[in-house]
């Protein structure tokens, strides 16, 4: 089969490479639309020795099983394989098994392929109405979805009477705000220094879309019940600290650097929450998947799409800077 193949640091190729050998209990699914991840860009850098080179990357897939009784049922992917027997599975917190794997990760190839092995229950079926591209979304957006879950169990106040902050406007943090949106919160922010994006990301939903950048732009110091870190590096948990109102709540989901930014007094002095949130569980995943293909998290036409042959050139266009859309899919 083709894949793009992960190298060394910022190279990428073409390749032919094994056809993608299911096990007993796994679907063969041809890929149709996979999204390009921060966690992608991190190990195109080199900067995660949890994906070595060489390595089939990309996790974000949706496509169509062809092979077994299943065939020709179009999926979307749930990428995070956990063992199903251990506690944290039987409690239904999957993304918290010590045995997890994700595709994209040794000993799982991942999605940037013309095929994907992938266990039977970590597929959702998508209707016929929505695209593999709308489908293919289910993977970033479950995340925001998980991280407004566990915050919503923390704040003490309804979502609707609760003022947002999103910290980034990628697919994670648009998702999340879209999920935030779903739910009825009051007023949701979205903070993105790219200015392409923050055109994009005005026209998805009724936020307000500010540069972090300019001086007053954003909401007030310390006047936010509920903060959704998408970026995850020092500067933004920063900005984390310094918005959350007392007794407020932050989540993080990024990872994009591992220390630095937490104003640690200012959160005891106010009580300020601090959640640190990883992807979703089997039932995040499915709902979120429902949500989309029921319109309820918005048209979600957002995406950028580009063949899996055009993924060097969208690699190194993301990392300069130059990609305005929140998400960009290829398409093998």
């Amino acid at each position: 089969m083709r894949a793009l193949v992960y190298t060394g640091p910022e190279s990428l190729e073409m390749r032919n490479v094994p056809d993608a050998e299911p096990a007993t209990d796994e679907l063969l699914v041809r890929v149709e639309a996979v999204g390009i991840c921060g966690s992608d860009m991190h190990a195109y850098l080199g900067h995660d020795e949890r994906r070595p080179a060489p390595l089939i990357l990309g996790h974000e897939a949706a496509g169509s099983i062809v092979q077994g009784p299943r065939t020709g049922e179009r999926v979307t992917i749930n990428p995070l394989v956990a063992c199903g027997v251990c506690r944290a599975c039987i409690e239904g917190r999957a993304n918290l098994c010590p045995d997890r794997q994700i595709i994209s990760m040794p000993p799982r190839e991942g999605a940037f392929a013309t095929h994907l092995a992938i266990p039977a229950r970590n597929v959702v079926t998508v209707p016929e109405h929505v695209s593999s591209v709308k489908a293919s979304l289910a993977e970033p957006m479950a995340c925001g979805w998980h991280a407004v879950g566990l915050a919503e169990r923390i704040l003490q106040r309804s979502l609707s009477s609760s003022a947002c902050l999103v910290l980034g406007g990628g697919a994670i943090g648009l998702g999340a705000a879209l999920v935030l949106e779903s739910r009825g919160a009051g007023e949701i922010w979205i903070a993105e220094t790219n200015s392409e994006r923050r055109s994009t990301v005005s026209g998805a939903g009724n936020f307000r879309v500010f540069d972090p950048a300019e001086p007053g732009s954003g909401p007030k110091g310390g006047a936010i019940d509920l903060v959704v870190d998408a970026v995850g590096i020092e500067a933004t948990r920063a900005s984390a600290s310094a918005a959350a109102k007392p007794g407020g709540v932050i989540v993080h989901i990024g990872l994009g650097q591992a220390t630095g930014g937490l104003d640690i007094r200012r959160m005891t002095l106010q009580e300020i929450t601090f959640i640190g949130t990883y992807t979703y569980t089997p039932t995040d995943f499915h709902d979120t998947a429902h949500a989309i293909f029921d319109g309820r998290l918005g048209a979600l036409d957002w995406a950028e799409e580009r063949p899996l042959e055009d993924g060097p050139g969208a690699f190194a266009e993301i990392h300069a800077g130059r990609v305005g859309a929140p998400k960009t899919i290829l398409r093998p």
